[in-house]
């Protein structure tokens, strides 16, 4: 086992020691392991995703941080091909949350929310990718109601 020094947020590490003692934990070495392989598990997950996919990104960043607009903006621009719609939200005077739609293959997708959440000054991401199942016969439900656009 490896000792190791990592810099954590006040608020956040009052998160891990406010779980700790609610599940029992002996120390936050042990929470924070257990959170590391879970993260790590849910990571695995969803690179096993493959083929076509929609995507919801939810990211909340510090708006202050340095350059950090500009990179996501450039981000973005790099990849309008997969971005649909964005949404910009201002949650108090030090962070925005953006909720981005996104539509592409599940490799760039993923791709790119992960670069989008590692950038310094965002605070919190996730991204949920459903697969569109694109390529594949459609099942076929009746269910009372027209979808034509008239």
């Amino acid at each position: 086992m490896q000792r190791i020094t990592i810099t954590i947020e006040d608020d956040l590490l009052a998160e891990i020691d406010a779980a700790a003692e609610a599940r029992g934990y002996q120390n936050r070495s042990e929470i924070i392991r257990d959170l590391a392989r879970a993260g790590l598990q849910q990571s695995a997950e969803d690179t096993a995703q493959a083929g076509p996919c929609i995507a919801g990104l939810v990211y909340v960043y510090d708006h202050a941080a340095r350059d950090l607009s500009k990179r996501l903006v450039q981000e973005f621009h790099g990849h309008h091909d997969l971005a649909l719609a964005t949404l910009h939200v201002h949650l108090d005077e030090n962070n925005c949350m953006e909720m981005t739609a996104l539509k592409g293959s599940a490799d760039e997708v993923k791709h790119f929310a992960d670069h989008i959440i590692a950038e310094r000054g965002v605070r919190y991401g996730r991204v949920v990718m459903i697969p569109t199942g694109e390529g594949t016969q459609a099942k076929v439900r009746k269910h009372g109601h027209s979808h034509r656009h008239e």
